[in-house]
């Protein structure tokens, strides 16, 4: 063997560790799912979302579920995916996002309908979210005293609107202030164990 042969034989078989740890697979992501079992039934569509981006459970993208019987229980399961050190959070609405924000400032957010982000402060502004919080607002709080006084033009003779809240999700306490400062007349009803 020539010189120049073993030479690059050599400086070739040096290179080999290092080609191997450049082709190490990438690791597996992994969501995050904050929920509460009878309440999100979207489930599959979410798989088949994330089917159509090319991601399947399993396979090339972990979910990790965390279902929560009661609110109450949430802040607890959020920290159990921060300590899964999960790349991404899905905290359906604000009740799971005030739990998953809490736990970690760090690890993105993402919310599929929030009524308030704004108002709850989870979110600088529509336009610049700012930190690690964003997803679809539904404008709950803009929008609730208008459709009360749309109902009220609809049903002149009414003389009383009930309102149905729950006092757990976050976003329902500045609605029903919009609804006061409307001045639309309310009958409030808690729903304390659904």
């Amino acid at each position: 063997m020539k010189r120049r042969e073993f030479i690059t034989l050599l400086g070739g078989g040096a290179a080999w560790p290092l080609a191997a740890r450049a082709q190490q697979p990438a690791k597996t992501p992994r969501i995050g799912f904050l929920g509460l079992a009878p309440e999100f039934s979207g489930v599959e569509a979410l798989r088949a979302g994330l089917r159509d981006l090319g991601y399947i459970e399993g396979t090339s993208i972990v979910i990790e579920w965390r279902w929560a019987e009661k609110v109450e229980q949430l802040p607890e399961l959020a920290v159990d995916l921060v300590r899964l050190n999960v790349n991404l959070i899905i905290a359906p609405s604000s009740t799971f996002v005030e739990a998953a924000r809490q736990a970690t400032t760090s690890i993105p957010i993402v919310f599929t309908v929030h009524a308030d982000p704004v108002g709850l402060g989870h979110v600088a502004s529509l336009a610049r979210p700012g930190g690690n919080v964003t997803g679809l607002s539904m404008l709950l709080t803009e929008l609730a005293a208008k459709e009360l006084e749309m109902t009220k033009e609809a049903i002149p003779h009414a003389t009383r609107i009930g309102v149905l809240w729950n006092p757990t999700t976050p976003s329902h306490v500045p609605a029903l202030k919009a609804i006061e400062d409307a001045g639309v007349e309310r009958f409030l009803v808690e729903l304390r164990d659904a």
